[in-house]
């Protein structure tokens, strides 16, 4: 229904990226099991913890890599998918899946040290942000889609910001955990704001604000960077994106706005209610070691 039979399995695949992925993957499983009594420190890490890496690389992977990638050159809806995995699920998944031990050695060889103000909140949130807000400029967006190495490098850039700005929320290392539980509950509500101007004005366009998506002679050079047949022929045998679209511009236009904006809002409502509730059970452990003259002060300072 979705046209994908008529790609090649490589391009469907890309066997490449997919031995890459697997390679940084079996690295990883060999660092934290065999290979972890060379590391300082090093402790056993649980099968959910590894569960968690291998996730976050398959959802890279399906949306860098996989037939969602092909999807998203045709259609502006799963477009807005793949960032949404890439950036939003993928991210948190791997960082969770790596274990303390393993952050303290990888942090202890980065060659990026003078650029650690990057990952402070406000300028990470910013960077992140902004970043992704100025390539869904529609000139932007299609001069990317159109030049092959500059789209590489711009989804990298993002992919290293989108870690700098969850590094924040899911930093496991306490000797560099900065700022309070309430602290982090308004980092997660910048972040939520920040994005939402960008998916207004895709979800609220009056016409299809993307020509990658809706003239079909730049959908044919686009796609000629993705796949090893010729975009031109299958031009004019289908039609361009609209034979794979079950939906008009304008509206694939608008469901991408809108899914992408609902998967933020639930991945970080979801990890406001983690903060909220371990924030919430540190108070009344708290509360509960003070003794009862403690406790007493402390009625009476607040009255």
């Amino acid at each position: 229904m979705l046209g994908l039979e008529y790609f090649s399995v490589a391009d469907l695949w890309s066997p490449l990226f997919l031995v890459f992925m697997l390679l940084l993957t079996v690295g990883y499983l060999l660092v934290v099991g065999p290979l972890s009594e060379k590391l300082e420190g090093a402790k056993q890490v649980s099968w959910m913890k590894k569960g968690m890496f291998i996730a976050g690389m398959f959802m890279l992977y399906l949306a860098q890599g996989g037939p969602v990638s092909i999807l998203g050159h045709m259609m502006f809806s799963f477009h807005m998918l793949t960032m949404a995995l890439s950036y939003l699920v993928a991210p948190p998944l791997i960082m969770m899946g790596i274990p303390g031990w393993l952050w303290r050695a990888l942090l202890k060889v980065n060659p990026l040290r003078s650029l650690k103000f990057l990952a402070k909140p406000v300028v990470a949130a910013l960077l992140f942000n902004g970043l992704f807000s100025l390539y869904h400029i529609p000139a932007i967006h299609d001069y990317v889609m159109l030049h092959f190495n500059v789209h590489r490098l711009y989804y990298l850039v993002l992919f290293v910001t989108a870690m700098l700005m969850w590094w924040t929320l899911l930093n496991p290392l306490p000797e560099s955990q900065k700022g309070s539980s309430l602290g982090k509950m308004g980092y997660i509500f910048l972040n939520m704001v920040l994005l939402t101007p960008a998916c207004g004005l895709i979800i609220f366009a009056s016409q299809p604000m993307y020509t990658t998506y809706s003239d079909p002679n730049v959908w044919a050079q686009a796609m000629g960077y993705c796949i090893s047949g010729d975009p031109l022929a299958m031009l004019e045998k289908f039609g361009g994106p609209t034979f794979f679209n079950l939906m008009s511009p304008l509206v694939d236009q608008q469901v991408g706005g809108i899914l992408m904006k609902f998967i933020q809002e639930i991945i970080f409502a979801s990890i406001l209610a983690y903060v909220f509730f371990h924030w919430y059970k540190k108070e009344n452990r708290e509360d509960d070691d003070m003794n009862p003259s403690e406790l007493k002060d402390s009625t009476l300072n607040h009255t």
